[in-house]
């Protein structure tokens, strides 16, 4: 299970995948994921990919894939806003079927179009209902260091998430941000309130300024001064914008590294080259023997 890999005192590293789009080839996930398999994370996420996507290429057989081919952990994101509990039922047993015993759950998006399900209106419901009715499961959560964007107030989030860890989330991964002060800020409150669960930092390169943008309006992660500038100098330039958010984020990650968090998530946008490059700079530092702070 998941969990059990905090308990040796490294440094946690994984990786987010997401699958293909519905038109899309079910052979860009094998490219994908043959271009991470010798970095060795310590597991894959996989997003939710809800009735299936290129080739019937769902999250679950995915995740399976990368278990059974890839030798390799994973967790699947399961989304419930749209969802029964008898399509949560269904799901969760085409992921045992998979042999896959890890979930990341959450509520999922509001589509403005679509009237959500009654049975699970909070991912903190969610998880207790995966936790009361299927015991072989680990279940994870997602948090907001900066707060999700429909909460009034950090303060209230972070209430929010006391809800989903005493509801049986059992680990924790962050949304993405790009001021590590922020997290360090939001570690000090979560654990003042009693959330003692491991929590991984989630990282994002930013490789591409248009990209990043439409990240940021949707998480409202906000922009330190050097990070703004980065966009500013290198926003026009591809190759050089690809090569300078590769180094922020291996600046955040070191920095993170050494001031003791449990993991660091890379969300890798399916793009080896750059989960590559990050990868073989940290490596040491993350696979460092010496005692965390």
């Amino acid at each position: 299970m998941i969990p059990e890999l905090f308990k040796n005192g490294k440094t946690v590293f994984s990786f987010e995948i997401f699958p293909p789009k519905k038109d899309g080839s079910i052979e860009s996930i094998y490219k994908t994921l043959d271009g991470l398999s010798d970095l060795h994370p310590d597991f894959i996420s996989v997003t939710y990919g809800a009735g299936g996507s290129a080739a019937g290429a769902s999250t679950h057989e995915i995740a399976g894939i990368i278990k059974k081919k890839y030798r390799t952990r994973c967790i699947a994101h399961l989304t419930c806003v749209n969802s029964t509990k008898e399509d949560i039922d269904r799901a969760i047993e085409e992921f045992r079927q998979s042999n896959v015993k890890n979930i990341l759950a959450l509520r999922g998006d509001i589509n403005p179009d679509i009237e959500p399900k009654k049975d699970f209106p909070h991912a903190s419901d969610l998880i207790s209902y995966i936790k009361s009715h299927s015991s072989d499961i680990s279940v994870s959560g997602a948090c907001y260091p900066e707060g999700h964007v429909e909460s009034d107030s950090l303060e209230e989030d972070i209430e929010n998430l006391k809800i989903k860890v005493d509801a049986g989330a059992e680990h924790l991964i962050s949304q993405l941000f790009f001021d590590n002060g922020a997290f360090y800020s939001f570690l000090d409150k979560v654990r003042a309130k009693g959330i003692n669960v491991p929590i991984e930092a989630g990282i994002m390169p930013c490789v591409n300024a248009n990209q990043i943008r439409r990240m940021i309006a949707l998480c409202g992660a906000s922009l330190p001064e050097k990070f703004t500038k980065l966009i500013a100098r290198y926003g026009d330039d591809a190759e050089a914008m690809r090569d300078a958010g590769i180094a922020y984020a291996i600046d955040q990650i070191i920095d993170l590294a050494a001031n003791g968090v449990d993991g660091i998530h890379l969300y890798t946008m399916n793009n080896p080259y750059v989960a590559r490059k990050i990868s073989e700079s940290v490596s040491s530092v993350l696979n460092s023997n010496t005692e965390k702070v």
